[in-house]
């Protein structure tokens, strides 16, 4: 499996991004996904993740009301909806595939075995 991220950029505080996952590998729909984030001088934290249904969602208290995490198992991919962006949300961005098939969402990053490149999301003051 292979995830390529876009969609990061520079956006004033209170302003919005999408940020979208392309994944290649016939066994995507399968698999839970998340996003996890690495700001600078910090070490890299689970943001959010999406059932392999697509049902399920869970969210870190910090994004919650703020984010919304989608996934499209016909497209193969999952999109970061972030609005009301602050500054302490700067960061490089992945998205991530759990190992396990069928499973429940995890938070811990050695859950998951396929990393996008990362996309940088910047917000200004």
């Amino acid at each position: 499996v292979q995830l390529q991220a876009s969609g990061g950029g520079l956006v004033q505080a209170g302003g919005s991004l999408r940020l979208s996952c392309a994944a290649s590998g016939r066994s995507f729909s399968r698999h839970a996904m998340g996003w996890f984030r690495q700001a600078p001088g910090k070490e890299r934290e689970f943001v959010c993740g999406v059932s392999w249904t697509g049902q399920s969602t869970f969210y870190v208290q910090s994004v919650r009301g703020r984010f919304t995490i989608s996934r499209d198992n016909a497209k193969n991919t999952v999109d970061l909806q972030m609005n009301n962006l602050k500054p302490e949300d700067t960061a490089v961005y992945y998205c991530s595939l759990q190992g396990r098939r069928f499973s429940t969402i995890e938070t811990e990053g050695d859950k998951y075995d396929y990393w996008g490149q990362g996309t940088l999301v910047t917000v200004s003051s």
